[in-house]
């Protein structure tokens, strides 16, 4: 269903027959085992092999909660997304539906900030590659400072590349490869925790085993408070974003309506069960002298491989080092090619070149987005040469693009947008549920993670700024598209998202999470609380009044 004002919303030099004529070149060859391979491979990737640790250093065996907060909170935003993805599934979907439900600013805000974030997964994912082939291959890692190594860097660079070309010919050929990859990244990962759990439950000590739950300070030697922050500090967040990557692709969904939610609910449920399970097998495999500093004090370079070979396990350890390579590479082929989508989904909110729009005819493959994706990419594995370094600020920003379906959800309903076929039960109360714990999860982050992120929201409103002033310059010069692209509408529509992101950060900076400390936890939740469920009311409120002042034949 396209908008019948959509040209009047597609900024400078953009108009909706080239976005049209673009999006046709794009091929529908992808089912729901497509889609679900999409899912559970970029899901499981790096992030099974490191966050267990650091969840365990974060928040000791209260990481368990951790998981199921980050993938309860993950869930809801699923199950928001796949209702999207069913009402209009279009590939770059994720920039697309802030600017159909509040306009210009916050589809700018939201799609830079979500760039600039998911641009980091492949440089993530071979830095992990190489942390774990530091095993085998000397001189890639320094295990001292934490990083990879000139060397290191060279070869993570050389990794994203490979990640470029497998996606340079054609969805058909990333799929069926993806396919493979995937059962094989399932197998690995269910092999190491029943071996695992199988040794942690057998360990001689008393104090090892089962006890390192209760050991060491107690089930939460650090506090629930730390548990909940370890949700976006840890990786956790991260290592569930990968169920993005479906509404990414949906536009080259052969049945959408239906393959959407099911793969994306059973993405999430899978790995849910999956990182609990791991995080336990860690807990209880890791041998009592390691934690004689606590759990902070627990520090592996390639931590279920180095406890399969403490353990005695040669065997596994060779094979969970073969398998550092897989997982994290499948994964970093299943976002290279979901940001692609995503670069050229903002092109097509016309904030970015028109070049970036085009898709290669005979592959259906957006390359030029694919080659900018991967320059941007090794820019920022530079200043950030470890997978802790590089997933650590942009978990909070991953949460806080991901609010946004919440408030475009309810929008796209009371307007008419889609179908009853197309509406999940229970949303009414998942909408701002969702919006309400991504909310908290930023919170919990602590101000010292939070304030990191602030160069990347500036990168956006500032971005914003920029084209707001080019829209005035060339409708001074009589350019009537370009005019169009801001006005009071426009504002209206996203002024609400500025205010609920400066009053966030404020909120952080006064807390005693890393803040001022002028408020405890308690309080200090319950105040981000409050206001994202004023912000959320506000939000939808200036959705629908865009919609019907900017796009009277939307639905």
């Amino acid at each position: 269903m396209k908008p019948q004002a959509e040209e009047a919303a597609q900024g400078p030099a953009q108009d909706a027959g080239l976005i049209e004529r673009e999006d046709s070149k794009l091929q529908r060859k992808l089912g729901f085992w497509s889609l679900l391979a999409a899912g559970l491979g970029s899901v499981i990737g790096s992030g099974w092999l490191f966050a267990s640790m650091y969840a365990a250093r974060a928040a000791g065996p209260a990481a368990l909660v951790s998981w199921l907060v980050g993938g309860g909170l993950m869930l809801l935003v699923a199950l928001v997304y796949a209702e999207l993805g069913m009402v209009r599934p279009e590939s770059g979907g994720l920039v697309r539906y802030p600017l159909y439900s509040n306009g210009r600013l916050a589809a700018t805000v939201i799609g830079v900030a979500m760039w600039l974030a998911y641009v980091s997964n492949p440089p993530t994912e071979a830095a992990g590659v190489v942390q774990y082939a530091a095993a085998w291959l000397p001189g890639v890692y320094d295990t001292a400072a934490g990083v990879l190594t000139p060397r290191g860097l060279a070869l993570a660079v050389l990794l994203m590349a490979g990640f470029v070309v497998l996606n340079y010919f054609g969805v058909k050929l990333f799929a069926r490869s993806n396919n493979v990859v995937t059962a094989i990244k399932i197998l690995v990962p269910v092999l190491t925790l029943a071996l695992l759990l199988a040794s942690g439950f057998d360990h001689a000590s008393a104090s090892g085993g089962v006890a390192n739950l209760s050991a060491h300070g107690g089930f939460a030697p650090l506090g629930y408070a730390q548990a909940l922050g370890a949700v976006a500090s840890a990786g956790l967040i991260f290592a569930y974003t990968g169920f993005r990557n479906i509404v990414e692709l949906s536009g080259e969904a052969v049945n959408p309506r239906r393959d959407i939610p099911r793969s994306m609910i059973a993405t999430l449920l899978l790995t849910i069960a999956l990182y609990l399970a791991l995080q336990t097998a860690f807990l209880l495999a890791l041998p009592p002298h390691l934690l004689a500093g606590g759990w902070q004090g627990v520090n592996l370079d390639s931590p279920f491989a180095d406890l399969a070979r403490m353990l005695g396990m040669s065997w596994l350890y060779w094979m969970l080092i073969a398998d550092s390579m897989l997982s994290p590479s499948g994964s970093g082929i299943v976002f290279t090619s979901a940001n692609a989508r995503n670069l050229y989904g903002i092109a097509k909110n016309g904030l970015l070149p028109r070049a970036l729009m085009h898709v290669h005819e005979a592959s259906g493959i957006p390359r030029r987005a694919l080659l900018v994706n991967f320059l941007v990419g090794v820019a920022l594995l530079l200043p950030l040469p470890s997978w802790h370094a590089i997933v650590r600020p942009l978990s909070a920003v991953i949460v806080f693009t991901f609010s946004i379906g919440a408030v475009a959800l309810p929008i796209f309903r009371a307007e008419g947008i889609g179908t009853a076929q197309d509406r999940l039960p229970g949303m009414r109360v998942i909408a701002p549920l969702a919006f309400v714990v991504s909310t908290l999860v930023m919170y919990w982050a602590s101000w010292k993670v939070l304030r990191t992120t602030v160069p990347v929201m500036l990168a956006s409103v500032a971005w914003y700024g920029w084209m707001h002033l080019r829209a005035r310059r060339a409708g001074s010069r009589g350019v009537d598209s370009a005019a169009s692209f801001f006005d009071a509408v426009d504002w209206r529509g996203g002024a609400w998202l500025l205010v609920y992101l400066a009053l966030t950060y404020l909120l952080s900076l006064l807390s005693t999470r890393g803040g001022l400390g002028w408020f405890g936890e308690s309080w200090g939740s319950l105040l981000a609380a409050l206001l994202s469920m004023v912000c959320y009311a506000w939000g939808v409120r200036a959705g629908r009044r865009y919609v019907r002042e900017r796009r009277p034949g939307f639905a």
